[in-house]
């Protein structure tokens, strides 16, 4: 349009707020409150215990875990510090549930991070983490990833006339 100011046009940054807790039930909050007490201390074997046997910790920047042995071998070299967690949504129907929430480490305000965790428990038995996966809130530093070209620079795709050939008859 004539006469507006491109700059107005863009998109002021918003100010994120975190979101608020949720309370959880007793027996999904025991889930997180069991992992906050074995992080503290660095206790591996009691952290591989609140996954399933066939549970899975998907790490940032890392292959996924699976299986307890592997969950507790990991843990041995990483565990050991004040974690907080805190809930931000979950829900759990029977045997199947989900918690989503945030941490952090020590009294320092805010969060460092966000995580899912999703459970599963037999009937009558308690809720065991089949999948952990948590992510930071840092910006990654920008000279780990590979620079991506502009589409200016980058090659044009082939093209199989073969495959973008159209027919206008209307019968077969």
């Amino acid at each position: 349009m004539a006469g507006t100011d491109p700059k107005q046009d863009i998109a002021k940054p918003t100010v994120s707020v975190a979101p608020a807790d949720v309370a959880l039930p007793p027996e999904l909050d025991r889930v997180l409150r069991d992992y906050e007490r074995a992080w503290r201390v660095g206790d591996a074997a009691a952290l591989a215990s609140l996954f399933a046997e066939d549970g899975f910790v998907l790490p940032t920047n890392s292959p996924p875990i699976r299986g307890r042995a592997a969950i507790r071998a990991n843990y041995q070299k990483q565990a050991g510090a004040a974690l907080r967690l805190r809930a931000l949504s979950f829900a759990s129907k029977d045997t199947i549930g989900y918690i989503i929430g945030a941490y952090g480490y020590d009294n320092k305000p805010g969060d460092a991070g966000k995580f899912t965790l999703t459970l599963r428990r037999a009937p009558g038995e308690p809720w065991l983490i089949f999948s952990d996966m948590d992510n930071s809130n840092a910006s990654p530093g920008r000279g780990n990833v590979p620079s991506t070209p502009s589409p200016a620079d980058a090659p044009a795709p082939h093209r199989d006339k073969k495959l973008t050939t159209t027919s206008t008859s209307a019968g077969p």
